[in-house]
C-alpha cells in the first residue's frame, strides 16, 4: 500500500489539471500559433509559467485504484499487477484464472 500522502498528492494534481485544463489549452494555442505576433506569443508563455506546476497533465502519474502502487500499472484495468493477481486468485475477475504449478 502506498503512503496516504502520496495518494492524496496525486489526487490534488488531478484536481489541478482538471481545473486549469481549459486555461492551459487556450494559452498553449496562442503560444504555438505562428500567425500571431511574437510579443503576444511571449506573453502567453509567461502566463503559462505563472500557472501552478502541478496543473500540467505531464506531472500526473498512474496509480493503482486499490493500493495506490505507482509501478506495474495496467491502464485498461486501472490496477497494479499485484492487485490483479489477488483479484484473479479470488475469482473476482471474469474469465481470469491464475495458474500455479
Amino acid at each position: 500500500m502506498a503512503k496516504k500522502s502520496m495518494i492524496e498528492r496525486e489526487k490534488k494534481r488531478e484536481r489541478l489539471v482538471k481545473k486549469y485544463a481549459a486555461k492551459r489549452a487556450a494559452l498553449l494555442a496562442i503560444a504555438n500559433d505562428r500567425e500571431k505576433p511574437m510579443e503576444e506569443r511571449f506573453k502567453a508563455r509567461l502566463k503559462l509559467a505563472e500557472l501552478p506546476r502541478n496543473s500540467s497533465a505531464v506531472r500526473l502519474h498512474n496509480r493503482c485504484q486499490l493500493t495506490g502502487r505507482p509501478h506495474a500499472y495496467y491502464r485498461k484495468l486501472k490496477i497494479s499487477r499485484i492487485a490483479l493477481r489477488d483479484l484473479g486468485s479470488a475469482g473476482q475477475i471474469p474469465g481470469m484464472v491464475k495458474s500455479s504449478w
